[in-house]
């Protein structure tokens, strides 16, 4: 009776190929995302001009950053440059609110 169910099987054993990652996927490079590293490197450049230049658009965009640079991050990255990455952007938009408490003005409008 087994055998009967083996000869009615559809599938074909010798059309079976295993998956290999091409040179080009963003698999191939050892499963490691980009994305937060960038993104704390963002944080850190924007919250120094929004500190520096007084710009509360570049610090809340650095406070942007270090929020999705500390959302994609692993739990063996390094704790210490992401939470001081994201003070840091926290801290650009405290002090520039402190030194001119009127509301943002893009640079466009």
């Amino acid at each position: 009776m087994s055998s009967t169910v083996i000869s009615n099987d559809p599938r074909r054993p010798d059309k079976i190929v295993k998956y290999k990652p091409s040179i080009h996927s963003p698999l191939n490079n050892g499963g490691e995302d980009p994305t937060p590293d960038c993104m704390n490197v963002l944080s850190m450049i924007f919250s120094m001009f929004g500190l520096m230049m007084k710009l509360k658009w570049c610090s809340w965009i650095a406070l942007f950053c270090s929020s999705i640079s500390f959302a994609n991050s692993r739990v063996n990255d390094d704790t210490k440059q992401i939470l001081s990455s994201f003070m840091l952007s926290i801290s650009a938009v405290v002090m520039s609110y402190v030194q001119n408490s009127q509301p943002m003005t893009l640079p466009f409008m």
